[in-house]
């Protein structure tokens, strides 16, 4: 793939992740333990490696194969946290999933909507995508409030779905597909137009934790 990347909206970036990036978003990982632990995806069959390394030469690998876009966020021109879209599915399906981590420190800039913006609309123009995914547990009230910025439209409860953290997770389920932003998620945002409602959650679905 020969996308149209980096891309930047004032402080906040968007760039494909380097070999060069491990170090730092490895030092970045061990810093922020506490906060990303209830959030990682974990493996049934034991325990996944933290070393950046290998896992930079796998989403490389994955992105020349096709199969997903491995970014990093960046504020100020520091890297601070990534953002990969995965599932890259062709065809009649077009779609993909957007998962994202950020450090602790750098919360509450408005970085990770303003990233995962810029990543759905790559994906809808240079990569022609149709649908657009993000699954995100009841608990995870951070990353809910990114989907309700950006207008992505609930879409339902999937039970026991990814294994985080040690166990399978109820998630929710939010979409957008390529005729909801005919403007782009972020001009759409920017320009105060997402609905503030497509992120509600019916009461039967809600889920306390």
């Amino acid at each position: 793939m020969d996308l149209n990347i980096p891309r930047e909206h004032g402080a906040i970036g968007l760039r494909l992740v380097r070999q060069r990036d491990a170090r730092v978003l490895q030092d970045l990982l061990l810093g922020n333990r506490s906060w990303l632990r209830p959030w990682e995806a974990t493996s049934p069959d034991g325990i996944v490696s933290l070393d950046m390394r290998v896992g930079v030469r796998r989403l490389l690998q994955q992105y020349r194969d096709g199969q997903g876009v491995p970014f990093v966020m960046e504020y100020d021109g520091e890297v601070v946290g990534q953002l990969n879209v995965w599932g890259v599915a062709r065809g009649s399906l077009a779609s993909a999933t957007i998962g994202y981590w950020i450090g602790e420190q750098f919360a509450g800039h408005d970085i990770t909507p303003t990233a995962v913006a810029m990543a759905t609309d790559i994906c809808f123009t240079e990569l022609r995508l149709h649908r657009m995914e993000i699954c995100i547990r009841p608990e995870n009230h951070a990353s809910l409030r990114v989907v309700e910025k950006l207008g992505f439209r609930y879409e339902g409860l999937r039970r026991r779905y990814i294994h985080i953290n040690g166990d399978w997770r109820d998630h929710y389920a939010f979409a957008l597909v390529r005729e909801d932003v005919p403007e782009g998620v972020l001009g759409r945002w920017v320009a105060g137009r997402a609905p503030q409602d497509a992120a509600d959650i019916p009461p039967q679905d809600r889920l306390e934790p």
